[in-house]
């Protein structure tokens, strides 16, 4: 769909050049966007390998393992159905510090891997149903549909509280922002309520 809305739009920004006599400024465009992109990619790498690698410093180091200890209560109010020391529950708190910090790209592999965990999960708890074992207060969900687990940690992600919005800072400071950092206050708070928002709203709809 993506496709077919990207060649929709160059092909009237191409037809619209045509129409009123300026196709060289449509050349002239592309290629300086062209040329943009390449810069703010090579920027953007930078920025990426040093946070992906301190993200990869702190796993070596222990240093994510024990935060994710100290969000289990934050963790397990969130997904109380998660068995203790599952471990799902250290990708998700893996996912989280990066979000926090603004780190998308870190955040990605967690997230991915987390949610890997929460439908292995469902598994299990679907075999077990067939077995006659008790799976807690809810059944298990049909095959191929999300958990609970699975929609409540889709909807923090979206939502990412940043304490940090370090992709933005790169942006800002890349297009010559006289204060690159000053999105940080705006950024927290619509972070924060979004947050707030997504996880009332997955409470709500969990009962």
């Amino acid at each position: 769909m993506l496709n077919y809305l990207w060649a929709f739009m160059i092909l009237v920004g191409v037809l619209w050049g045509a129409f009123n006599g300026n196709l060289s400024g449509v050349t002239d465009g592309a290629l300086n966007s062209a040329k943009e992109a390449v810069m703010l990619s090579i920027t953007m790498l930078g920025i990426m390998s040093f946070w992906t690698g301190i993200m990869e410093i702190g796993q070596k180091s222990g240093l994510i393992e024990r935060m994710s200890k100290k969000m289990g209560p934050v963790l397990r109010f969130l997904f109380p159905r998660i068995p203790e020391n599952h471990k799902s529950l250290t990708y998700i708190a893996t996912n989280i510090i990066a979000n926090i910090l603004g780190l998308g790209w870190a955040a990605t592999p967690a997230g991915l891997k987390a949610m890997e965990s929460l439908k292995e999960l469902e598994d299990d708890r679907r075999r077990d149903e067939s077995l006659g074992k008790k799976t807690g207060k809810r059944k298990p969900v049909p095959e191929g549909t999300a958990s609970n687990e699975m929609c409540n940690f889709l909807i923090l992600n979206i939502s990412s509280l940043q304490l940090i919005p370090v992709t933005m800072i790169a942006y800002r400071s890349q297009y010559g922002s006289a204060n690159p950092t000053a999105i940080v206050g705006p950024a927290l708070a619509a972070t924060l309520f979004s947050t707030l928002v997504g996880i009332a709203a997955c409470k709500i709809l969990d009962r």
